[in-house]
């Protein structure tokens, strides 16, 4: 369930439909009561910002699970898992934030999945499905970040089709509909631009210093080997393509508006999936 550990905190609710993190792929955020101006705008991109919960807003294909016969199948993972439930490590492949995962069956209402890569816990979720089996309950924790503070948080998910008959009642599909009680480390990036560079860094270990002539540059505490490269768009908003193995994985903008809110808008390329929310300045 969680995904990727981005840029940006907040990416993490972005990915709990992947259970793979990667660094500008995941997403969290918390209410602020911080109001931005025009003039805290044209103070441009510095600052540490504080992500709003309330502001997230997924769009994105349905998450779909099917979980029955104590086999688990994530049809919406890129790529899509399937193991047995059976509560013991699995090996997978195709999936560079983990390397074996677990998929324990609590009750008839609740799931556990719990990750590790190279004999390593990187976290995982318990998704827990409502009495009236409408509203699917996500807490996730992701410690990807080796020697980090890991992201934790709560994502609801609404019902979009029923579970086929015989299954559990987490199979079927979701949507994402609200995030809640996530962390600071979850919640909160710093940004500075000077000069022909851009330096990012968060709590959860993720940081880059990266060039604004659209250089790769390595993103420290990714254990994927995930670059980052940024162009300047204008004095207020800046873009940062993420690759992975050559290939591009990620695409997120980061804007200042004349609100004084940085807005952050996100996109995988690996299943198309946007994202997006507003942050506040903190003093």
């Amino acid at each position: 369930m969680m995904a990727a550990l981005a840029a940006t905190s907040l990416l993490a609710l972005a990915a709990c439909r992947q259970t793979t993190t990667s660094t500008s792929e995941n997403t969290t955020a918390t209410t602020s009561e911080n109001s931005g101006t025009a003039t805290a705008a044209a103070t441009g991109i510095d600052g540490t910002w504080k992500a709003d919960v309330t502001s997230a807003k997924w769009d994105q294909k349905p998450d779909e699970y099917l979980l029955q016969n104590g086999k688990y199948d994530c049809k919406s993972c890129t790529p899509p898992l399937s193991v047995a439930a059976d509560g013991a490590f699995h090996a997978v492949t195709g999936h560079p934030y983990y390397d074996e995962t677990s998929i324990k069956l609590v009750d008839d209402k609740t799931v556990q999945q719990s990750n590790k890569l190279k004999g390593r816990d990187v976290g995982g979720a318990t998704m827990k499905v409502s009495p009236d089996g409408k509203t699917l309950g996500v807490d996730f924790k992701d410690a990807t970040v080796a020697n980090s503070p890991p992201a934790t948080g709560h994502v609801e998910e609404t019902r979009v089709a029923d579970a086929p008959a015989g299954a559990h009642a987490v199979s079927g599909q979701w949507k994402p509909a609200k995030a809640e009680n996530v962390n600071a480390e979850a919640l909160t990036i710093t940004l500075k631009a000077d000069g022909d560079m851009l330096h990012l860094s968060s709590p959860n270990g993720i940081s880059f210093d990266a060039k604004l002539d659209g250089t790769d540059t390595p993103i420290k505490g990714d254990p994927a080997g995930t670059t980052a490269s940024v162009k300047k768009l204008s004095d207020n908003s800046y873009q940062e393509t993420d690759k992975r193995g050559g290939k591009v994985v990620w695409v997120g903008t980061y804007t200042v508006g004349p609100d004084g809110r940085l807005k952050v808008e996100t996109e995988s390329k690996l299943d198309g999936s946007k994202f997006s929310y507003s942050a506040d300045r903190q003093q």
